[in-house]
């Protein structure tokens, strides 16, 4: 690797995955540049540790950019080119550089094998301090001034001013509202921000009960958005949750917050079949398994409690035995196995995860570099841009290759 002769001064706005990679990248290329991060809170890197129930998802093992970018809502054209340059094998040798080797899990998602984010944040925290990039914590940054000759003066919280000769702003999505009205002072349009990634409040009697219950495939849809998609589904104190429920809310994050989070939504607990295949296995049920009582005699790969309540939703009396079941009642049981519909009245916050959609409007920004066409010198990764991606590891390999190709153009200067 050459060494870039770089700017004096490289101040990067926010401690998280995006600003961490950039710096880290800018200092290992421009060794006699003065590289901070600046952190308005005490804890740097926290959506790091949050990830995956505290295993953060690093990345996915999904190698074609062109199909990578397939997982964006948003953002799919631009970062095409970026995953050229620094896509999920190359984080995936980063990592391994550091001593960190990467699993891949049957879904695709990629994970330490240590199972801890505490790995992720220690290799992290390790390159920043080999590389010489200062890390101040506390230190929110207020605004952010062009000067005449071009430079930048960054002012924090307390009055204080550092001058840089080039800024990257890199606060993530609904955390970064101060750098969002800087972006906005240095002349940036910023689409409207809106939650993604969420789960769905349903108060419905046939959910009662059934907290912590999981499907491995369900179809969920809203069909009143045109919204469609399939995968595991978990059934929660609050109502559904699951990689297709987060799936949904991310390709309807604008739709759905119209809406303010009051809609139906459709569920086909059994998704291979439809109403008529449904209906007719059940037929074949009665026929095969007569004797037997509909409450425990289940055709479907659908987990015991979530059938009995199913049966009763149908209007099934306790104790009917498939014999006696009449074809109107087949008709009704067939409707709740694939087409359960519930009044969804708001959303809860995936754990302690949070993605938003919306940003710095994605025209303003060259990609090449990730610099703005608007104000020379001043760069941008991660959430903070109009870019988001489903659940799976597709928003931290976003924050890796913006951040790797940001510090790299910082570094070159340009």
């Amino acid at each position: 690797m050459s060494e870039v002769e770089g700017p004096r001064t490289i101040v990067v706005v926010g401690g998280g995955a995006a600003g961490y990679f950039a710096a880290i990248r800018c200092a290992e290329l421009a060794r006699q540049a003065e590289v901070h991060v600046f952190e308005a809170t005490a804890h740097p890197l926290a959506k790091v540790r949050v990830s995956g129930g505290g295993r953060c998802n690093v990345t996915h093992a999904c190698f074609d950019p062109r199909e990578l970018v397939l997982r964006f809502p948003r953002g799919s054209r631009e970062l095409i080119g970026v995953f050229h340059r620094f896509g999920p094998r190359d984080t995936i040798a980063w990592f391994a550089r550091r001593q960190v080797t990467l699993k891949t899990e049957p879904d695709g998602r990629m994970f330490p094998i240590t199972d801890s984010s505490s790995t992720i944040i220690d290799a992290l925290s390790s390159a920043a301090r080999e590389h010489g990039v200062r890390v101040h914590l506390q230190s929110p940054v207020r605004g952010i001034t062009r000067k005449p000759d071009g430079r930048f003066s960054v002012t924090f919280a307390k009055g204080e001013t550092q001058d840089a000769d080039r800024v990257l702003l890199a606060t993530g999505g609904n955390q970064g509202a101060g750098a969002i009205a800087i972006a906005r002072s240095l002349g940036h349009t910023i689409e409207p921000q809106v939650p993604s990634l969420f789960a769905f409040n349903i108060q419905d009697e046939r959910l009662r009960g059934l907290e912590g219950v999981s499907l491995a495939d369900s179809g969920v849809s809203v069909a009143s958005m045109r919204l469609h998609e399939r995968g595991p589904v978990l059934i929660t104190h609050r109502g559904l949750s699951g990689p297709a429920i987060l799936r949904l809310s991310a390709w309807g994050a604008r739709a759905l917050h119209e809406s303010g989070y009051a809609f139906e939504l459709t569920v086909n607990w059994a998704p291979d079949h439809g109403l008529e295949s449904a209906r007719a296995l059940l037929a074949q049920q009665r026929g095969s398994h007569g004797r037997r009582q509909l409450s425990t005699a289940n055709p479907f790969s659908i987990p015991g409690r979530l059938w009995e309540s199913l049966v009763r939703s149908a209007g099934v009396p306790d104790g009917a035995v498939w014999a006696n079941t009449p074809n109107a009642l087949l008709d009704r049981l067939a409707d709740a196995i694939v087409g359960s519909r519930f009044a969804v009245s708001g959303k809860s916050t995936n754990k302690e995860e949070f993605v938003t959609c919306g940003g710095v409007r994605l025209r303003e920004v060259d990609f090449k570099t990730m610099e703005s066409r608007l104000c020379p010198g001043l760069h941008f990764a991660g959430e903070i841009l109009d870019i988001d991606g489903i659940t799976g590891g597709f928003n931290f390999q976003a924050a890796w290759a913006t951040g790797w190709v940001a510090g790299s153009a910082m570094a070159a200067g340009g």
